[in-house]
């Protein structure tokens, strides 16, 4: 072959190229054929990003399907670092505006190329400042917000969320994954260089919403009236608990000290604690019911059996219990109406540790009584194979146990009812029902004899008629119960303190008919410090609230003088679909752990007052009449402003008026209302009565 012919050096060439072509379409087809998955896998990686979205949280309704947890809509920052040039004079605007270092920003935006969060769930008018800063690079994504429009209304009970709307606390912890929908996802596009160029957001469907036993209305007078005896007592800490003691349901759990859901960071972790399932007590003389009906029960005594309480003072083993005060006979109603320690004991001894056991664990105490809230305590019952000699002695009159305030007022409820143990239940239903059901009620557990739980409550009646119960007696209803009065321990001696004591009442109303069982607990009051004085008048101004409210008929004659002065109850509830937004959940952490006591006792009916229009840029407010609750926060929310909501329904009245300027920040008030035709200024005739304690409730006696 001769390669200086051109023809062969041609063709040496050719068939070069033609190997180098083959070379190439076999890398390809390699490439296209065998690794595309592979390299398609690597480029979506290098090109996208997809970023978890806040899900969006069902709603938490009362038994009258008032809400007390709602999601809204708000403004997110994020960056994509690639596309800003200066980024320290980025950093140094948007600090300026979020209130952080410039060098925190800095930061974040050094982070990454192609995302970072700069700033989530933005206050409406923080994110107004950001945007009209224009910056190249900065961009903003919706995502839900958690709102507690009544504040520290249930506070305790509902819990509260993290950043990323997860439940840390109460119903949102417990029932989570109810609550909680699928996070949504937000795919970000990027080119070679890592600038964004395109994103899509999938937004998350809603979880089941619940519906709570609790009644937003009587959660508040329970409130107030807490709080009212906290201030007047100085005691650091309580509880009142309202439950319907047909079916076990707790219509309001107050707890104090308390906090804001809607700004949890700033409170200490104290105020975040549900006293009413986790705080353990000695119930004093309140666990006397106990000893007095498994002896009853077991046919040991009567009411009318006399007892020698031998003047204050009785020997168990080495050691003397001394009683409040000397009592020479008294018969077994008497030792209760006047809580006798003695005359108790001597009850308790006659009974025995194995049937007092019994009747204890029958009462729930000693394990959880399956309340639907996390974090409960079990209480402290020793086995007993444990006790020791003076152990009946003592958990007789209400020491040597420790319960919680769910366990008692359970417990006083069972003999409210005629001896049945019912689980206390926060939760009502989910809507809508879904494959993750909630577990069925199960049946109440008899604990006494109906005769036996009849016969306690004309002796806990007498408590209050002519006992250490005077003060609960109420206006128009009979009632029932039980003063206790316990020493706490003090950690540094190991003995029961003098001063630091555990005033409580537990009760119920009307005797014969009983619609609510009340707890009242007062832990360390300052000054009078007896349960008969401090926290018997808090259950009195419960009950008799409560009752009106609940129309549950009178059954004692009012005297004239009583009637000619007593007002329209239901004014005093204060609380009347009152929904405040004012500020806007936008409490920081320098936002008071624990509400004063004045502002837990506002009266909300009262509009707050418009806000006087200041220098500079406003808002025009738009008609917001046939608007939702619902749709009207969101429009403030977009607004910038601070709707104080009045009412239930839709829209009827504004102030300011449609079209006025409220600058940014300001309040907007808005009452909410029922249609009513204009020929029929009255009610519908057709229309039946709304029950007391809502559509969704299982029955119970009134």
């Amino acid at each position: 072959m001769d390669l200086r012919r051109p023809l062969t050096r041609s063709l040496i060439l050719a068939a070069l190229l033609a190997l180098w072509s083959l070379a190439a379409l076999g890398r390809l087809a390699y490439l296209q054929l065998v690794r595309y998955g592979d390299f398609l896998a690597r480029a979506e990686h290098q090109q996208q990003r997809i970023v978890e979205i806040s899900p969006k949280r069902a709603e938490v309704l009362d038994r009258n399907l008032h809400t007390l947890a709602m999601s809204a809509r708000v403004d997110s920052c994020f960056a994509v670092p690639a596309e800003i040039g200066d980024t320290r004079m980025v950093a140094r605007l948007l600090g300026r505006v979020l209130d952080l270092p410039p060098e925190e920003v800095e930061t974040r935006l050094a982070s990454s190329r192609s995302f970072v969060w700069i700033a989530r769930k933005l206050p409406p008018d923080t994110a107004a400042r950001i945007a009209a800063l224009n910056l190249r690079g900065i961009y903003f994504q919706k995502e839900d917000e958690r709102f507690y429009p009544k504040r520290q209304l249930a506070a305790a009970l509902l819990g509260y969320v993290d950043i990323d709307d997860k439940g840390l606390g109460g119903i949102e912890y417990a029932l989570d994954e109810r609550i909680r929908s699928k996070p949504g996802r937000m795919l970000i596009f990027t080119d070679a260089r890592r600038r964004w160029y395109d994103s899509t957001d999938g937004r998350p469907d809603a979880g089941s919403s619940v519906v709570l036993t609790i009644d937003e209305k009587i959660q508040f007078i329970a409130e107030k009236e807490l709080a009212a005896a906290i201030q007047r007592t100085r005691a650091p800490a309580g509880a009142v608990v309202v439950q319907n003691p047909s079916n076990g349901e707790i219509l309001a759990m107050a707890n104090w000290p308390t906090f804001n859901p809607n700004a949890p960071a700033g409170s200490p972790p104290e105020a975040r604690m549900n006293r009413a399932i986790s705080a353990l007590y000695e119930p004093g003389s309140v666990f006397k019911v106990v000893t007095l009906s498994a002896a009853i029960d077991q046919g040991l005594t009567t009411p009318g059996e006399i007892v020698d309480c031998e003047m204050g003072a009785i020997y168990i083993g080495d050691h003397r219990i001394r009683d409040h005060k000397p009592f020479g006979r008294l018969t077994i109603a008497e030792v209760l109406a006047h809580s006798s320690d003695v005359g108790t004991i001597k009850i308790g001894l006659r009974l025995g540790a194995p049937k007092f056991y019994d009747y204890i664990r029958a009462y729930g105490f000693g394990s959880p009584s399956g309340i639907e809230l996390p974090g409960e305590s079990r209480g402290l019952l020793r086995r007993l194979e444990n006790w020791t000699p003076i152990s009946v002695g003592s958990i007789s009159m209400g020491q040597e146990i420790g319960v919680t305030p769910v366990q008692m007022i359970s417990a006083m409820s069972a003999i409210a009812n005629g001896g049945l143990l019912y689980r206390p239940q926060v939760v009502l239903a989910l809507r809508p029902v879904t494959d993750l059901s909630l577990p069925p009620q199960p049946p109440p557990r008899r604990v006494i004899r109906e005769t036996t739980a009849a016969t306690m409550r004309r002796m806990l009646e007498g408590v209050v008629l002519e006992g250490t119960g005077r003060l609960a007696r109420l206006d128009g209803h009979s009632a029932a119960g039980k003063t206790g009065t316990a020493q706490k321990l003090d950690p540094a001696t190991g003995r029961y303190s003098q001063t630091q004591l555990i005033a409580s009442f537990v009760g119920f109303a009307p005797v014969n008919n009983p619609a609510v069982a009340i707890l009242v607990q007062l832990d360390s009051p300052v000054g009078p410090h007896e349960g008969g004085a401090v926290a018997a008048p808090v259950f009195k101004r419960v009950a008799e609230q409560v009752l009106a409210y609940l129309n549950v008929p009178q059954d004692v004659p009012l005297p004239a003088r009583t009637l000619r002065a007593k007002r329209n109850p239901l004014a005093e509830i204060g609380l009347a679909d009152v929904t405040d937004f004012s500020p806007i959940a936008r409490e920081t952490s320098e936002t008071p752990a624990v509400s004063s006591s004045t502002k837990l006792l506002r009266n909300p009916l009262v509009l707050a007052p418009t806000v006087a229009l200041m220098d500079g840029e406003g808002v025009a407010v738009p008609s917001l009449a046939g608007k939702t609750v619902r749709e009207v926060t969101e429009i403030c929310q977009r607004l910038g402003v601070n709707p104080v909501l009045v009412g239930t329904g839709i829209a009827l009245e504004q102030e300011p008026p449609p079209g006025s300027a409220v600058p940014r920040g300001g309040t907007l008030n808005v009452r909410f209302g029922r249609t009513v035709p204009r020929s029929s200024p009255g009610p519908p005739k057709n229309k039946p009565p709304t029950k007391p304690l809502g559509a969704l409730s299982a029955g119970g006696s009134r």
